[in-house]
């Protein structure tokens, strides 16, 4: 595919993602074209091109998407009729617009696990509250929206009948509860050639309350055994949705060594941030050549990593001011990636820290330094 020149590559959605894509794409020439809701978004001043519109709405993508010559996102909450009715013109979709629609609703995604014996936890699907009435023997459990859930919005956890009247309403799932050990995430990427490779996989902590990821470590402590099948999983689903494109795939690694498929995000994703710092080729530049059908990348680590999301600090909303910003720069292996937010509001992701160290000790340290000394308040 020739992409230099007046080559448009249109990217659905202008946040934190897309401004990192952004960057990878510069070092290959390529000009990125963004859509996005929100005219102050972080993509809005560094896009070769960007548009102010809905992501949803038909009209508007398709319009949008008529003069690119490859279209991909950064985010799933998209018009996916608009990309099929591209697609079927001869545009570029990546990933494409049938995987876009497996993987916006949570029902539709566990299904599609089941049907093709990708383990993942037990689950039952319900519609109204009353079906979770019908179903209390199934608890404890995590009721998931189908759709429009995100780090951590439409997820409630469900231990007993006491919590039903937190239950949401809607279309949703009954996810089993699992007694897990950790939660990793491995990110693959596959092109159009049918290659695919993987990233080493990461170990993620999530904030107790507000169910997104803190921090994380790379490569994660697990047994080469459990690395292997959590990777060989990976690849099985990329395969099993002929995806061209990044992928994210979450899961969670049991007590018993067992290894289940918890979500998929298609496109670069929070336990891959690390990587611009900490791996040969990051997750942007891979996906960029996934996309592009360029040959991957190698995934290898240079140095073992940590990845720290700076949350804006709670009981702060306004304009953003970061504390201890100077203090955390002086702490050797620390890159910080602010995300041009102008705003805060409490746990909105306003950038990450990479900390790259060769001692797992010096590095558990450091994360904690950073963590108690880079703060995101108003």
């Amino acid at each position: 595919m020739k992409f230099y020149g007046d080559f448009k590559l249109g990217v659905l959605g202008g946040g934190q993602l897309g401004r990192m894509l952004i960057q990878a794409a510069t070092d290959l020439n390529i000009d990125i074209y963004c859509l996005d809701p929100d005219a102050a978004a972080p993509c809005s001043g560094l896009a070769k091109g960007f548009e102010v519109g809905s992501l949803t709405d038909f009209d508007t993508v398709y319009q949008w998407g008529k003069d690119k010559d490859l279209i991909t996102i950064e985010i799933e909450n998209v018009n996916v009729e608009a990309l099929e009715k591209l697609q079927s013109e001869g545009k570029k979709v990546f990933p494409q617009p049938q995987v876009i629609r497996i993987i916006q609703d949570k029902r539709v995604q566990k299904q599609f696990y089941k049907e093709k014996n990708i383990p993942t936890a037990d689950f039952i699907l319900t519609d109204t509250k009353e079906d979770i009435q019908k179903n209390i023997s199934f608890l404890p459990a995590f009721q998931k929206l189908g759709r429009s859930g995100y780090d951590g919005r439409g997820v409630q956890r469900l231990e007993s009948a006491a919590d039903l009247p937190k239950a949401l309403e809607g279309l949703s799932l009954l996810e089993k509860k699992v007694d897990y050990e950790k939660e990793i995430s491995v990110i693959v990427a596959r092109n159009e050639k049918g290659e695919v490779s993987a990233f080493p996989v990461v170990e993620l902590v999530f904030h107790p309350v507000h169910n997104l990821v803190e921090y994380l470590f790379a490569p994660a402590s697990i047994m080469p055994a459990q690395a292997q099948k959590a990777t060989e999983i990976a690849v099985k689903v990329i395969k099993e949705l002929n995806m061209t494109g990044l992928l994210a795939v979450e899961m969670f690694l049991e007590k018993n060594g067992n290894v289940l498929v918890n979500e998929v995000a298609p496109r670069p994703h929070n336990s891959g941030h690390q990587s611009i710092e900490a791996n040969y080729t990051s997750q942007y530049e891979q996906h960029l050549r996934s996309i592009l059908d360029l040959p991957l990348g190698s995934t290898a680590q240079i140095l073992p990593a940590a990845m720290i999301n700076l949350l804006g600090e709670a009981g702060f909303s306004g304009p953003s001011c970061y504390e201890g910003l100077d203090e955390a720069l002086q702490i050797e292996g620390v890159y910080v990636h602010l995300y041009g937010k102008k705003t805060t509001k409490p746990f909105r992701k306003m950038g990450h820290v990479t900390i790259a160290d060769p001692n797992m000790d010096s590095l558990k340290q450091k994360v904690k330094k950073v963590k108690d000394l880079l703060k995101v308040k108003a």
